[in-house]
Parts: structure tokens; sequence; C-alpha cells
């Protein structure tokens, strides 16, 4: 399954739910595939679970969940349809998944609070088949702090970047040389005020009250250097940048150390567009896009254009979920709960957003949503709606099209794509 290396970025289309992948594309998506590709593509999902019966001695902490683990599909290229895979079972919600380049190791973020005596959530490493995708468990070690929500694989491929939700931290793990993780090479607090219950751009109407009770780490991902590594804390309203060594694994202050987004806001994912230079910040709370410009020498944000998620006059209650800009760099699409759709938003020339439309996710609660390798097809994961909706991308407009296939799945969260083709 190891890739050459001048198709690595086309063997291999990963995400984190965003969250999320690692560095400026996501793993959830990295470049276009040749126009026809054979072969075995894969879906891998991630779900929020209940704990197995063989482990409810272990006290894991979680509240209830609809899925099972991480469920795996078989993707149909021209259709987009899946068709149920396999299942590798677990009582952990392993929410945010990502893969190694090379496609031959999957990383989960289990988002329990507890584990046993001990307040923290947990990262697994599993080998995944070359042959059928099916995973084998390596090892999983604490992810540093309560309910890991998100994360990502650096650039260099040498450590795990982990956000800590309710722990209000975040981690770097170190990937040892046969793929299995390390203890933690670094662990930060974000420390400081949160920011007021009233969101200041909440939608007229809005009580989509949450994430200002304490500090509230939810996604973290390097630039496309992998020289900075940023990360959102939504109750501080802040997205933190550090400087990455990565000789040790370890997140060094940078100057300045954070930038701040409007009181009670609450950024929650962002994403990079294919140039490097504009960042995306999407506000759970706010239901805004923030542009920022990025400056790559020094790893510093300036915000520059700021929209609603939401169709102009809208009024009443939402919370923000993932962001995504396309390959080609010409459309940001944004989820909104709640109001259940996503935003679709053309890019202009200076990077500035345009409304274009909206879609309706055909499910309750889009937590998360992905492209397939291709880019033809996206993929919503609607929490609450015990769905994935597939959706075929017009590339000319940006707009989505219900392709009427629904996948049922208990609580989807976040959902990945591993290419299994045997010309790769």
């Amino acid at each position: 399954m190891t890739p050459q290396k001048n198709n690595r970025r086309s063997f291999l289309k990963t995400t984190s739910v965003l969250a999320g992948g690692a560095s400026m594309l996501s793993n959830s998506r990295l470049s276009a595939q040749p126009d026809k590709v054979t072969g075995p593509l894969m879906a891998y999902v991630g779900t929020y679970t209940s704990p197995l019966q063989n482990m409810r001695d272990t006290q894991v902490d979680l509240p209830p969940g609809n899925g099972r683990g991480i469920h795996m599909y078989h993707v149909d290229r021209d259709t987009g349809f899946m068709t149920a895979a396999g299942l590798h079972e677990m009582g952990t919600s392993p929410s945010a998944l990502a893969f190694s380049e090379a496609g031959t190791r999957l990383y989960s973020a289990n988002e329990t609070e507890r584990i046993g005596d001990e307040e923290h959530g947990s990262i697994s490493a599993f080998a995944v088949s070359p042959v059928d995708g099916t995973l084998t468990l390596m090892n999983s070690v604490s992810s540093g702090g309560k309910g890991p929500a998100h994360l990502s694989v650096h650039p260099s491929g040498r450590f795990v970047l982990v956000a800590n939700y309710f722990g209000g931290c975040v981690a770097v793990l170190p990937i040892l040389s046969d793929g299995r993780l390390g203890r933690l090479t670094d662990l930060k607090k974000d420390v400081g005020n949160v920011g007021p219950t009233r969101a200041t751009n909440a939608p007229p109407g809005s009580f989509a009250f949450s994430g200002h009770d304490q500090t509230h780490a939810h996604m973290i991902e390097s630039d496309p250097s992998g020289r900075f590594v940023l990360h959102v804390d939504l109750g501080q309203d802040r997205i933190y940048i550090w400087q990455f060594n990565e000789q040790t694994g370890v997140l060094i202050t940078n100057a300045p150390s954070f930038v701040s987004l409007p009181p009670g806001d609450g950024p929650r994912h962002f994403h990079f567009h294919p140039n490097g230079r504009w960042l995306y910040s999407l506000q759970e709370e706010g239901s805004t896009i923030v542009l920022f410009d990025y400056e790559g020498a020094r790893g510093r944000l300036s915000s520059r254009q700021t929209i609603s998620s939401l169709p102009p006059g809208f009024g009443g209650s939402n919370f923000c979920s993932g962001i995504l800009v396309s390959d080609d760099g010409r459309f940001v699409y944004a989820g909104n709960r709640l109001h259940d759709s996503i935003g679709i938003f053309s890019v202009g020339d200076t990077g500035e957003l345009t409304f274009v439309g909206e879609e309706w996710t055909r499910g309750n609660y889009p937590r998360s949503f992905s492209f397939d390798p291709s880019g033809r097809f996206l993929y919503s994961c609607n929490q609450r709606g015990d769905n994935i909706a597939v959706f075929r991308v017009d590339p000319r407009k940006g707009n989505l099209n219900f392709t009427g296939h629904y996948t049922p799945v208990g609580n989807p969260s976040s959902i990945v794509f591993l290419d299994l083709a045997s010309d790769r």
C-alpha cells in the first residue's frame, strides 16, 4: 500500500472534522485523483459511543451514544454511495480520526473525560491492512487532558497534535518508528479569562449559548510549512500560534502568542486556503467566518473580513461546526447545526468571501463534513440524525446536489478516506 514518492498526495485523502488534518490541506482530502482510478476506496467514520459491556468496570465517562466505534465502508467512486465493510468496536467515542500520510496508520481521538480513576481521554494508533483496510489496534495513550475533540498529524509525520476540549489544553504525542504512539512530549494549558455567554455577532433571537464556562481547546493543526502550530480556544475566543520544534516535539511561545476574536463568538475550526496565505476561521456561537491574512514567516494572523455563515436575514439559534476550502481554492463551505445547513461561499481574488447559497444537510446536527478524494462528493455527518448524507459538488458554481443516498450510522462525528487502489 505504500505509494511512490511522487504519488503520495494523490494516494491518500483523509480528514480531522473537522475538523480537520495536518498542514495546509486537511487530512480529509489531499490533491485530486486522476480521472479514472480502479481499486477499493474506503471510508472510516468516527462516532460517539456508549461504553462496551466489557469496559464498564473501567468507568469510562461518556454520554450515551448510538455509534459502535470506527465504522468502515466501501465507497463507489462513480456514485459516492457507501456500503458497510466492517467495524472496529470501541466504547470510548473515537470521534476524530486522522491518517498518516502513507495511509498505513490511523489515529483516533477518544473523546472521554475519564478512564478508570484518571481524568483524561486517550489517543489510539491502528495499523491499516493494505489488502482490505481493516484496523488492528497497536496501542492507546493518554491524551493529556479530558475530552480530546480533535487531532492532526504534523507534516513531518513524527507527531500527533491533540486538542483536549474539556481539559482546555493541547498536547503533542510522538509517533514511534513502528507507528505506535509514545508518551507526550509537550502539554500546554490555555490560561486566561473566558468570554461572555452572549456572542458579539450572535444572529438575532439566538439562544445558542455554550462553551464559555471554561477554557475549551477545540482544534489544533500546523500551518503549511510545519514551522508553526495553531489551535483555537472556544471559551477564550482566541486562536493561539506556537512555534514548533520538530526535533523535540515542543510548542514554543510565539510573539504575539494569540489573536482574539469578538467576545463570545467562540472560534471552533479553521482551514487554510491552498495558497497558504489566507486562513478562514469559523465561530460556533457567533455564526461567522473570519478571513485572516497569514504571515507564514512569523506566524502572524491579521483579520480582514467577517461574514455570516448563515443566509442573509436569518434569525434564530445556530451552532457552527466545521469549515472546508475546496481543493481548487474557489469555494468555502461552512457547517450550521440547528439550522442544519452547509453555507456555500465563493472566494474572490483577494480571498474575501461572497455568499453563494446553502444546502440542507438532510439530517439533524451536521457535526462535520468532508470531500471524497476526487472532490466530486461531499459527505455530511449528521450526528443527531444518525446518518451520513452524500452530495455531488458542482465544480463550476460550488453548489451541493443531494444524491439521494443516506448511510445509517449512529452519531457520526467525522469521516476520512483511504485509497487502496492497486495501481498506486
